[in-house]
């Protein structure tokens, strides 16, 4: 009866073993985007996503050591009952811009006044109030509080007219213009408060496995 139960603990260990084996070859095997979203779906279980990092945005341990790894490298966490792999799906290099804006809602303004107010704001800081300070002072929105700075941005996170106005002109760091979103009825003050850069990005799969 012994020897019974050691071969059957010994066959259900072998079984699981080659399982796991088999669920890690099949993470080896993914390629590119398109096979993890593949491999997502048919593996629900899992609980897969696919996650962007970016270098200026993520810079905790974790994040650097991802950062670290080729493209098709991978990150093992294990713990008593599962197994969660980080696979780097994609490595890239993205162009970003930063600036601050000040937003003036023109809900109860006419055209006038809002175009009074932003030459208003405009002649502040050329005269050398600092943006940040007209930023919390004018700005109505929840930038104000940051001093206007919305972070690095890429193409897509802005509204089309803000990428517009960026692409038709070059503007240098501390350019300030100015921004009309009329349908949406927010205009804006901005400044370019650094120059573009190229931002390494990877895309990751991350994907679970249940040891139990």
């Amino acid at each position: 009866m012994i020897k019974y139960i050691l071969l059957l603990i010994i066959t259900l260990s072998s079984f699981t073993l080659n399982a796991q084996d088999d669920f890690e070859t099949k993470i080896d095997a993914i390629e590119d985007e398109g096979s993890a979203v593949s491999f997502i779906k048919q593996n629900k279980a899992s609980k897969g996503q696919l996650i962007t990092f970016n270098s200026e945005k993520h810079k905790t341990r974790f994040a650097t050591d991802l950062f670290k790894l080729r493209k098709g490298g991978k990150k093992v966490h294990k713990t008593e009952v599962e197994k969660t792999y980080y696979k780097v799906i994609d490595k890239v290099k993205t162009p970003y811009f930063r600036l601050s804006y000040i937003v003036i809602k023109g809900d109860n303004r006419s055209d006038d006044e809002i175009t009074k107010l932003q030459d208003n704001i405009i002649d502040k800081y050329k005269q050398g109030y600092r943006f940040e300070d007209l930023a919390k002072h004018f700005s109505e929105d929840q930038t104000a509080k940051k001093g206007g700075d919305i972070g690095w941005v890429t193409t897509g996170d802005l509204h089309p007219n803000f990428e517009l106005k960026l692409s038709e002109n070059n503007y240098q760091v501390n350019d300030i213009f100015t921004v009309n979103i009329s349908e949406q009825n927010r205009y804006y003050v901005a400044v370019k408060t650094y120059d573009n850069k190229l931002i390494e990005e990877i895309k990751v799969l991350k994907i679970t496995e249940s040891i139990k």
